[in-house]
């Protein structure tokens, strides 16, 4: 049982029911707000169309090359659709150099353009016409389905000349210039996107599509007649059409300012993209590992916390001087961990901060801290994906979700589904199902569905 202290400590990240419903019905209204055209510009939650209108059958087939960059590296996939649901995907990661996060835009996508023409060559493609799907996963407005203007960068990168710019034209430029792949750009998408294409492709209830990982953003399908930014032309073409929300950004406009807190706060204030992404900064997996070192440096300084240590000055001083020393992954770690033992809590306090022994108490409390910002996180999630689904016409919905926030928490999926039980509407029926690497394959797809409507 943790002690009244660390409860009370902790009680600004604990949502009553009166702010989980209040954040639910903003959420609600400023999605309204982005897809209206007269209101689009002042909403938080931009909800841009993908033009992604058809979802796959399963019978897709076809060989088709995926590109997937959205933070430290990225991935270049070669894809093969055989029909009957079924796929083969080989892949390879390269790293994304620190000064190419900051470097000339140019610079980054030449880099991206020789490992592609790298690993066509190692699987002797470098002769073969590839389409090519690119995941591109950050806020874009998307003027076709291989056209989108980067809006802002997010998730460290800050590249110069990129921003306004068109990133599939971009990216083929840089494959032209080389000239030695016939790769073809035909589909731009947001890894959201993939992942609802990719959990689409074996189960056609799906209809949203979720990543809480390094960032945090949803897309869902929604009929075109209420999306007023999508272009007349492809009105006419279809039903409906794959809504990017871009809620990372929510909030931005103060609809959060009355839960965020002093933590909250303080990891906006030395972030690069101050004041922005103020949702994806309570949610995603970049940002919780340091709401829990503030925190837990804000409980030793109030001695609520490790109080008999005797190194306790230096665990002060290490937590201060080293930002982002306390990963998310140590969160999943610690509430995974099992009482009395505290294994893993143990270990990481010791290789951390030089503890040598860590009381059953103290790793009880360290716990619960990480489980109310996790916890928390969840919830916000929960209400942007309750709030999505129940403006969804069908009765059955499914949500495919991917990031490593949701595969290696090992309680997020079951925090999320408790919150969905109170807000999603009693006649909805819901699921959620793990994305089989929607920003891969799922981007193969949108590739494979383009290539096949054009």
């Amino acid at each position: 049982m943790v002690d009244v202290e660390i409860r009370e400590l902790m009680q600004p990240f604990v949502l009553s029911d009166y702010q989980v419903q209040e954040v639910y019905s903003r959420f609600c209204n400023e999605t309204a707000k982005g897809l209206r055209r007269s209101t689009h510009d002042q909403a938080s939650t931009k909800c841009f169309p993908t033009y992604v209108q058809d979802l796959p059958t399963g019978d897709e087939m076809g060989k088709y090359l995926a590109l997937d960059l959205g933070g430290t590296n990225f991935r270049v996939l070669l894809v093969t659709l055989k029909g009957h649901h079924d796929a083969t995907v080989e892949s390879q990661i390269y790293p994304v150099p620190k000064d190419l996060m900051t470097g000339p835009g140019v610079e980054l996508f030449d880099h991206i353009a020789e490992c592609l023409a790298k690993f066509v060559a190692k699987h002797d493609m470098d002769k073969a016409y590839l389409p090519l799907g690119f995941t591109f996963s950050f806020p874009c407005v998307q003027l076709g389905l291989k056209e989108a203007m980067l809006t802002r960068w997010t998730k460290g990168f800050s590249c110069p000349g990129v921003e306004g710019q068109d990133v599939g034209q971009m990216l083929h430029d840089a494959i032209q210039r080389r000239g030695d792949a016939e790769i073809a750009v035909v589909a731009l998408l947001n890894d959201t996107t993939g992942t609802l294409m990719s959990c689409a492709h074996r189960n056609p209830d799906c209809r949203v599509g979720v990543i809480v990982g390094t960032g945090c953003n949803a897309c869902y399908v929604e009929q075109v007649e209420n999306v007023e930014l999508l272009d007349p032309n492809y009105k006419r073409s279809r039903s409906q059409v794959i809504v990017n929300v871009e809620w990372g950004a929510f909030g931005e406009n103060g609809q959060l300012d009355f839960v965020r807190t002093d933590y909250d706060r303080e990891v906006d204030r030395k972030s690069i993209n101050r004041s922005e992404q103020l949702f994806e900064k309570m949610t995603s997996g970049m940002y919780l590992g340091e709401l829990v070192r503030l925190v837990l440096l804000r409980a030793l300084e109030r001695n609520k916390i490790f109080k008999l240590c005797p190194k306790r000055a230096a665990f002060v001083a290490v937590l201060q001087n080293n930002v982002d020393i306390f990963e998310t992954k140590h969160i999943s770690e610690i509430e995974e961990d099992s009482f009395p033992e505290f294994t893993s809590t143990r270990r990481i306090v010791k290789e951390l901060f030089g503890l040598d022994k860590a009381s059953v108490e103290d790793c009880q409390k360290l716990k619960y801290i990480c489980e109310c910002v996790a916890r928390r996180a969840a919830t916000l999630v929960a209400i942007g994906i309750s709030g999505l689904i129940n403006k969804i016409p069908d009765r059955k919905v499914v949500v495919g979700m991917d990031g490593s926030v949701y595969r290696l928490h090992p309680k997020f999926d079951s925090y999320i589904r408790e919150m969905m039980q109170k807000l999603v509407k009693p006649d909805k029926e819901f699921d959620i199902m793990l994305s089989e690497d929607g920003s891969g394959r799922g981007a193969a797809l949108v590739a494979a569905v383009a290539s096949k409507s054009t």
